[in-house]
């Protein structure tokens, strides 16, 4: 080890040690590459955030260890009408601070959700009205039939009405703006866990919530979260005992960490799909030196990106191995997923006709936007990419930072080319068509993520009509049929599927979920 990375450890420990983390058959010490950076559960549709607030807010359905739905706060549900579905509230359930959950909270939630500031519009854009038939029954009526609703909403969680307006948090706060409020660092659910601590990008402390309403499997009175940026120093803190559990551990320290005393690596496949977007909507670029006009603009242009990606080679060097290339937005696991779609071939000999065709022989200059703290190996993956366009005579400007900076700037399209994950919470198609492919709508909502502004008309018509579909067969057809007209289009580069791969010590018993949550409730230190 080197030098400085003892002292990073070394420094690391210390910072355990004086916040009085002592290891014991309650405590369980999580790492992470990066922070979750909100408390605020409507403030960024982000699966590492949703995962950390989801062991303190609750949606009205959550999800088993299978994945399947099971109750939440609503212990039960039905489709009354195309548009409007009933759902009965749990009885006897407390806020944190001992407020009684009603339906006041659950209409109040769904209202902050699709406001101003919110990065939950997308995943909220088919509710119309959400009304209280009492005080432990509500019914949500949508924009048109939507027969997957209680999929659509297991990510929505519900906050105190009483709380958010006693905290002047109404509204959720708003990364992209910079505007913080009360929920960005404390918290009132009804979850297995309540937030003791909150040190943004330091720790961040749970413990057991005593009064909670249903069942917590696992023995863990106290949980703190620690980002570690540095994999080294993250896996040495591991394999010294220093923390618990780790995520994600790089690919390379896999078998070395299987191969410890007291420590494994869990591995398995992840439902998320990293791909690149490309701004195709402005009239010029922000950050090229391309005057005057837009290349991504010219499909050609975006197929010579996507042919010049040595996606194998990325794989190979970069991922070591864990990864799945991919052709579409989505991977297996997904409905609607089409195992016998293709990536275009890698062929830079193409790539470089394509950009002379469009105009471009010599190339051209564009910065590209990447998180190198969120998804496993985003940075280097980043460096591989623009190694490879630069082959085509594509020089790219490359910006990798810390999520806590990326997604602010990404999230309001100030970018011209970018990386980003996406693991559809529905574990459906229609959620990635919906989120990322359709045509953004000017106040958030459907194609919230839909960074680059791709924009092709009879995309969204078959995604409107997906969502109504309730014969399985018409609908997987018009699913591959919106899949087809946007692998035509080249509107995005899907990259691949990445694996999962957590250090745990050989005494924690915990579940993985292939959408990469960890809920606590499920965690134990084993004697």
């Amino acid at each position: 080890m080197s030098f400085q990375k003892k002292v990073a450890l070394t420094a690391l420990f210390a910072a355990l040690a004086t916040t009085g983390v002592v290891a014991s058959a309650q405590t369980i010490r999580i790492a992470n590459q990066g922070d979750a950076l909100s408390m605020d559960p409507h403030s960024l549709n982000e699966s590492l955030q949703l995962s950390v607030t989801s062991n303190v807010y609750e949606p009205l359905v959550g999800r088993n260890k299978d994945l399947s739905l099971a109750p939440a706060l609503a212990t039960a549900w039905k489709q009354t009408s195309p548009t409007v579905w009933r759902f009965e509230l749990r009885k006897n359930v407390q806020f944190h601070d001992g407020t009684p959950f009603t339906a006041d909270d659950v209409i109040f939630s769904f209202g902050r959700m699709k406001g101003e500031g919110s990065d939950m519009r997308a995943t909220n854009s088919d509710v119309k009205t959400v009304r209280k038939i009492d005080d432990h029954t509500i019914e949500i009526e949508t924009v048109a039939p939507q027969p997957i609703l209680p999929d659509v909403i297991t990510t929505s969680y519900i906050m105190s009405k009483k709380w958010c307006e006693t905290n002047q948090a109404i509204t959720p706060v708003d990364r992209r703006k910079g505007i913080e409020n009360a929920a960005s660092f404390r918290a009132n659910g009804t979850g297995p866990y309540r937030l003791r601590e909150r040190q943004p990008n330091v720790r961040t402390a749970f413990v057991r919530n005593g009064a909670y309403w249903g069942k917590i499997e696992g023995n863990a009175t106290e949980v703190i979260f620690t980002p570690i940026g540095n994999d080294a120093t993250r896996v040495a803190a591991l394999l010294s005992g220093e923390i618990d559990v780790m995520e994600p551990v790089p690919v390379q320290d896999i078998e070395r960490i299987n191969s410890s005393p007291n420590a494994r690596a869990i591995t398995g496949p992840e439902l998320r799909t990293i791909f690149l977007g490309m701004d195709q909507k402005r009239d010029e670029l922000l950050y090229s030196n391309v005057k005057g006009k837009n290349p991504f603009k010219d499909k050609r242009v975006r197929q010579a990106f996507y042919q010049a990606i040595d996606i194998d080679g990325i794989k190979r060097t970069v991922m070591r191995g864990a990864s799945n290339p991919s052709a579409l937005m989505v991977g297996p696991g997904i409905n609607g997923f089409l195992p016998d779609a293709k990536r275009l071939p890698y062929d830079v000999e193409a790539a470089k006709k394509l950009m002379a065709e469009a105009g471009y022989p010599n190339g051209f200059e564009v910065a590209m936007n990447c998180p190198n703290d969120r998804y496993v190996n985003d940075g280097r993956i980043c460096q591989t990419v623009a190694a490879n366009l630069a082959r085509i005579n594509v020089k790219i400007n490359l910006q990798a930072e810390t999520k806590g900076t990326y997604f602010p700037k990404v999230l309001r399209r100030d970018t011209s080319f970018y990386m980003l994950g996406w693991t559809p919470t529905t574990y459906d198609a229609h959620n990635a068509l919906n989120a990322l492919m359709i045509c953004p709508e000017d106040k958030g909502g459907a194609g919230q993520f839909n960074l680059g502004a791709y924009c092709n008309p009879k995309l969204d018509e078959l995604t409107k009509q997906i969502q109504v579909e309730t014969d399985k067969t018409k609908r997987n057809a018009m699913i591959k049929e919106a899949f087809d007209i946007h692998s035509a289009d080249i509107g995005h580069l899907p990259l691949h599927q990445q694996a999962l791969a957590w250090g745990v010590k050989k005494n924690v018993k915990l579940v993985q979920l292939a959408d990469n949550y960890m809920p606590f409730k499920w965690m134990s230190i084993e004697k």
